[in-house]
């Protein structure tokens, strides 16, 4: 998401500057990969470390702040939950503080996540629905997105949150299930030997695509009033399904090279998933495309 987000900021004639923990090792490689890397001023931040972020910020000066950053594997939530807590809740409050404290009118955009629904059985999740966290990376991002609504009404800030559903591109890494089973498709129809190993294939979900989500990000930001938007494209899929379209694109039956694994399931998983962006669709003017 930072990749394509830059790369719209960039095109709408903006000055982008990103962050990592250590800027000046980190590779920067899907910068590279959308040829941008050498029109995005990096920066070192560290978002748990509240000194940090009140530095670059005050530094920077910046009029907009998207923020992406913390631990964003669900799956690895539950091996590392005090990291996950930290990187997600702590760091968005750190940047809460940071603009309160600096009093100045910066906007923020706050990563938010569908997990926080848990599951919606048959229906829609939209922004008045009940959150239902069923992982560490839930209750972290549930947090992160009470903490904005309360920085938002208590010290007026332009704050909003995303409540981004899935959505993929060839950006995403092999440790996503979705790159898995295209990587290893790809891989098959060219002769590797290798098998899939998935988990639960019967699990829904809302699969967007990821550059059409930037461009909601930014949307937020312009209003003159900070809210709290779902983003989706309103339909699920099963993850068989999504395993049976990638194999058939090289005219595969996914079933031949694949193996279910019980390793591989998580300790509490959600059904079902699906988003509502109606109200996105009214304020925003946005609709998935893809």
């Amino acid at each position: 998401d930072g990749a394509y987000l830059a790369r719209l900021l960039l095109e709408r004639g903006y000055e982008v500057h990103g962050t990592s923990r250590d800027a000046e090792v980190r590779g920067f490689g899907n910068l590279v990969r959308l040829e941008i890397a050498d029109r995005v001023h990096k920066t070192s931040m560290a978002i748990n470390d509240f000194r940090s972020v009140l530095q670059v910020i005050s530094r920077v000066n910046p009029d907009e702040i998207y923020s992406l950053a913390g631990q964003s594997s669900v799956g690895l939530s539950f091996e590392q939950p005090v990291e996950t807590l930290e990187s997600i809740s702590l760091g968005t409050l750190n940047l809460l503080e940071a603009l309160r404290f600096l009093g100045r009118p910066i906007r923020l955009y706050s990563a938010g996540s569908s997990e926080c629904f848990g599951d919606t059985g048959t229906g829609r999740a939209a922004e008045g629905t009940p959150f239902r966290p069923r992982s560490p990376y839930a209750v972290a991002k549930a947090t992160a997105h009470w903490l904005v609504a309360n920085y938002r009404e208590a010290y007026g800030l332009h704050a909003s949150t995303g409540i981004l559903f899935n959505h993929e591109s060839p950006l995403r890494s092999r440790r996503f299930v979705t790159r898995k089973i295209v990587a290893a498709a790809c891989a098959i129809a060219g002769g590797s030997t290798e098998r899939l190993e998935l988990g639960n294939v019967q699990i829904h979900r809302d699969w967007g695509w990821a550059p059409e989500y930037v461009e909601a990000m930014w949307l937020m930001l312009q209003q003159p009033r900070a809210d709290d938007y779902v983003i989706a494209t309103g339909q699920a899929h099963s993850l068989a399904q999504f395993a049976a379209a990638a194999f058939a694109h090289f005219g595969l039956d996914w079933q031949q090279f694949t193996d279910i694994s019980p390793a591989l399931f998580r300790p509490a998983d959600i059904a079902f998933s699906c988003g509502d962006a109606g109200k996105a669709g009214q304020v925003l003017g946005w609709r998935a495309r893809f």
